[in-house]
């Protein structure tokens, strides 16, 4: 009887890790769609990266009502729900550069981030809980690989299918003829139908398991009486969302502002392809290789103490990124996202450890934080606009210094059990 619940646990783990997979390749498209309605409208960084803006404005109004669907419903139904929406929302995507409208693109991305709170909420908490505790660190780092690499392929997907051929191989990240415009608008729908296809895919997957899925969460500790509200009385909680929001933002923001800071005569000066190629590969594939080494380090070091090392070094990146000193600053800020990597999973997991509420509800709040990191990438756009790309880094710099104490902390305090 153990054995065949081991084996409904591990199938259960399999099943959702498929959704981080899935979900990082979506989410990351913003990148690649920054660029390209930034071509297609003439926009600058500031209206650019309203893309963002909606995914940070998403995640506030939606996070807690996930987290209230999560605990009546149960995880399968949550996330089926959520994936629902998210075929929605790029099907809207599709509609909506079909009309040729900016403002309407943005409300079908706000849709589709909808979607993507929900499975967070859902799926973060159920892939740290599905397996011993002592080992929650390490499965939910393992799981957010697969959402790195779903990153990777996710920005080379989107970089090849809406920008390739007429914006970044063309070395404009501008379009003033109306036909180049429609043809950059045609590939954006393509894309984005196309993702609706993969998502109706994991929908199916999560049918098909959603027994051994439901059985393996039923074996979740459930706080009687929860409220979504619940996290707001921990300061643990105030403090890992806090941390959360800072991260996103500061990860988000660079990733937005990469291809063109890379782009520079005075930094890389790569074509804007190559510079999509970079940011897939080096900045988003630095985080995938990061977190299969962080994953086997959080069997041997600490997390509060491996989370330390990381954000020092991010800070330091950031800073060598905003100094100026040429080809270095662009290596620089490629490889904060070696240290990006285990930052989320980690502190996620450390303040469900220590923030003594219903995990659901430290989850809710958790992910609705990620909003109010929505300030990190409009502080970045305006000093993009106003002072430059480089001076633009000098913001994420302090969001990681912020991520370095939050670790110093939790290095120094014991993990808590849930109130019963």
């Amino acid at each position: 009887m153990e054995r065949l619940r081991q084996l409904g646990v591990t199938g259960a783990f399999v099943a959702v890790t498929t959704l981080f997979l899935g979900w990082g390749f979506i989410s990351s498209n913003n990148d690649p769609l920054i660029v390209a309605m930034r071509a297609a409208f003439d926009l600058n960084y500031t209206e650019a990266l309203m893309i963002q803006l909606v995914s940070f404005a998403a995640n506030g109004l939606m996070s807690f009502p996930a987290a209230s669907i999560g605990n009546r419903l149960g995880p399968v139904t949550t996330i089926l729900i959520a994936l629902g929406t998210m075929i929605g929302g790029c099907l809207l995507v599709g509609l909506a550069v079909g009309w040729h409208s900016y403002a309407a693109v943005l409300a079908a991305l706000f849709v589709l981030a909808l979607g993507i709170t929900t499975l967070q909420v859902s799926a973060n908490p159920l892939a740290a809980a599905l397996g011993p505790a002592r080992t929650s660190h390490f499965r939910l780092n393992f799981a957010q690989a697969f959402n790195s690499l779903g990153v990777v392929l996710g920005v080379n997907y989107g970089a090849a299918v809406m920008l390739g051929d007429k914006v970044l191989s063309a070395g404009q990240d501008r379009l003033a003829d109306p036909r180049a415009v429609a043809e950059v608008l045609q590939a954006v729908q393509r894309a984005f139908t196309a993702m609706a296809g993969l998502l109706a895919l994991l929908a199916l997957l999560v049918w098909l398991q959603r027994r051994r899925i439901g059985q393996a969460a039923a074996a979740i500790p459930v706080v009687s009486g929860a409220s979504v509200l619940d996290a707001l009385r921990s300061r643990w909680a105030l403090f890992g969302a806090l941390a959360i929001g800072l991260y996103v933002g500061a990860e988000v923001s660079i990733g937005s502002i990469m291809i063109a800071f890379l782009h520079q005569r005075d930094v890389l000066g790569l074509p804007l392809e190559v510079g999509g190629f970079y940011l897939a590969n080096l900045y988003w594939g630095g985080a995938l290789a990061g977190r299969a080494i962080g994953t086997a380090l959080l069997t041997r070091v600490r997390a509060a103490r491996l989370l330390a090392f990381c954000a020092m070094m991010t800070t330091l990146l950031c800073l060598i990124a905003f100094a100026g000193l040429g080809p270095l600053s662009g290596y620089a800020a490629l490889a904060v996202g070696l240290f990006n990597s285990i930052m989320f999973p980690t502190i996620f997991t450390l303040t469900l450890e220590r923030s003594g509420v219903s995990q659901s509800s430290t989850s809710g709040l958790l992910v609705l934080a990620i909003s109010l990191g929505a300030v990190i990438p409009y502080l970045v756009a305006r000093l993009a606009d106003v002072e430059g790309l480089a001076f633009a880094f000098v913001v994420p710099a302090i969001a990681y210094g912020a991520i370095l104490l939050f670790a110093l902390r939790a290095a120094l305090t014991e993990p808590r059990p849930a109130a019963q």
